[in-house]
């Protein structure tokens, strides 16, 4: 009899633990009601996962200081927040689902190859709040779609770029633009940053390139090569992974002692540039700061305000900048895209996103390859 009730005690114990241990997967939610105020919020990331040095970094970032904590101490993680890497896009959408079942208060996903994944997800949990980043076409009313003004962001760094080379002493710079697959997100990386170079220099020589991929670094990097050895001074890349070719080629010429630059995008690529000890080849770059989508969104949760649709984060909103973490920026250059920033968010500046506009208004020159519509 003794042995008998030792034995069930013992089953129970362990029933008891497996219950406790296959629940706590789902405890995200349930602990936090209990312990804090703040929403729980799951992030899914393609394959390239949270150190992509992109948007997925961002939005990460962003989550941890909403919860007040840094990359390397995440003490609320599994309980207020996680991270979930799809090792492959048809994992998309068995991970929504498995963060949606699990009872997040906030679902994150980042870039447009989520797109079809979270419209078909969301329309199958609609009192589950869903946030994406780079896409305004989904249209279901529980999803958050933030887009940014890519245009205005990119006008600073054209001014910067134009101002280092007025103080490099530079006589009659040419600036390069290497796009990936044109789109209208790309024109509007385009079309500011040469706005920009012309609101310094106007008679200036504007090339620009599309490499039709965001995976073809080599592309870049022959380009690249081809325009700095022509007399290109600086040359703005915004084509994903492709547009690494171009911070390499300027890492070469820069130890091979020529006064060239890259300019980054989307997160700072000034450590990529790095070619010895803290110099780098990228002279600043063209921040979007997802963070404070992330942060905007989480806000929203947890005071009840979320809303579906389109976000569109300017300027004034904090949702694009530049990064001036380069020491070898010219002072001038610094104050000049500063005055800049303030300008546009003033209205003092208008910075056209479409090439259409931007011709019209007589702000770029004819025969681009940016598509035009």
């Amino acid at each position: 009899m003794k042995k008998l009730i030792v034995t069930l005690l013992l089953i129970s114990t362990i029933a008891f633990s497996a219950f406790a241990n296959g629940s706590s997967e789902k405890a995200a939610p349930t602990a936090k009601e209990a312990t804090s105020s703040k929403p729980t919020v799951m992030l899914l990331t393609d394959a390239t996962g949270i150190d992509d040095k992109s948007f997925n970094a961002a939005a990460w970032r962003g989550i941890l200081s909403y919860y007040g904590e840094t990359w390397n101490n995440t003490p609320s993680r599994g309980k207020l927040f996680d991270v979930i890497t799809a090792a492959s896009a048809d994992m998309y959408i068995p991970n929504l689902k498995n963060a949606a079942d699990k009872g997040y208060d906030l679902i994150i996903t980042t870039g447009f190859t989520w797109a079809d994944a979270i419209k078909e997800v969301a329309q199958l949990y609609p009192d589950q709040k869903f946030m994406i980043v780079d896409v305004n076409w989904i249209g279901v009313p529980n999803v958050r779609e933030y887009i940014y003004t890519e245009e205005q962001g990119s006008y600073l760094v054209g001014v910067l770029a134009a101002k280092q080379a007025v103080a490099d002493g530079i006589a009659d710079p040419k600036f390069g633009f290497i796009g990936g697959v044109p789109g209208a997100t790309i024109t509007k990386f385009e079309m500011g940053y040469i706005q920009g170079i012309k609101s310094v220099l106007p008679n200036s020589e504007i090339l620009d390139y599309y490499a039709n991929s965001w995976g073809a670094p080599e592309l870049a990097k022959a380009q690249a090569k081809n325009w700095y050895d022509n007399g290109v001074y600086c040359i703005f890349s915004a084509a994903g992974g492709t547009g690494n070719g171009t911070i390499s080629q300027a890492k070469e010429m820069r130890i091979a002692g020529k006064n060239v630059w890259a300019i980054g995008v989307d997160s700072d690529q000034f450590d990529d540039g790095i070619y010895s000890g803290t110099k780098s080849a990228v002279l600043t770059s063209m921040i979007k700061l997802v963070e404070n989508s992330s942060i905007d969104a989480l806000t929203r949760v947890a005071n009840n305000t979320f809303t579906g649709g389109e976000v569109v984060m300017s300027m004034k909103d904090g949702g694009v900048g530049y990064s001036s973490k380069n020491p070898e920026i010219a002072k001038a250059a610094i104050t000049a895209a500063d005055a800049a920033k303030k300008s546009i968010i003033a209205g003092d500046i208008k910075v056209y996103g479409t090439y259409k506009a931007a011709l019209a208004a007589g702000v770029v020159p004819a025969g681009l390859s940016a598509l035009d519509d």
